[in-house]
């Protein structure tokens, strides 16, 4: 995360559309993309996607809420995994010994999140105290690897990353409708915005 600087985040209701739309985000040099657990038949675009895009990206998976979903996840190909809070979910995910991105939002969170052994906290909704709050949680905890998640755009990206964040998670405002059907060729102009103002790229 502290080298990509940006992690992707597909979440769909096309299967297909899914798998179309972490293909591209690869292509355009994204390097870490999530495939949440809540997307169609998440556990098949897992798959494919990991045999598409071979060694250009890393594949996760996301919405970990449950030792099942662990499992699965693992079993599907994730490299890594995701979970939007403390609980049953963080605690598999980091019982299958891959990295882990744990959702936090309250420095509690984040200390709980961290001492289970997940490699970075996920600040999520970041949305809720924007970059401020990051730069407050760094006081504390100026060690500790964060990732805002959630309502992250353009703009706050840029804001996250100057008040600490190792990197940033994009959802909605990076994929917008492509993990649905929507047009390949407008999420490849938005991924080639984010990566300018992450530092990364294709040609990076």
């Amino acid at each position: 995360m502290r080298s990509e600087r940006l992690a992707a985040i597909v979440r769909g209701r096309d299967a297909r559309a899914s798998v179309r739309a972490a293909v591209v985000l690869a292509e355009e040099g994204v390097g870490l993309i999530e495939i949440s657990l809540t997307t169609e038949d998440a556990e098949r675009v897992v798959r494919e996607v990991v045999a598409e895009v071979g060694d250009r990206a890393l594949i996760g998976a996301g919405t970990v809420v449950s030792a099942d979903d662990a499992r699965r996840a693992r079993e599907a190909g994730a490299a890594w995994l995701v979970t939007p809070c403390p609980g049953p979910g963080l605690e598999a995910a980091v019982g299958t010994g891959l990295p882990v991105l744990g959702g936090a939002l309250t420095p509690g969170e984040c200390a709980a999140v961290m001492a289970s052994g997940a490699t970075a906290v996920k600040l999520f909704p970041a949305s809720l105290g924007g970059p401020p709050h990051l730069a407050a949680l760094r006081d504390p905890f100026p060690a500790m690897p964060i990732v805002p998640v959630g309502g992250v755009d353009t703009g706050t990206a840029a804001a996250y990353l100057a008040a600490g964040a190792v990197g940033v998670g994009v959802g909605g405002p990076l994929l917008g409708d492509a993990p649905h059907g929507g047009d390949p060729g407008a999420l490849r102009e938005r991924a080639r915005a984010f990566l300018a103002v992450c530092g990364r790229g294709a040609g990076a």
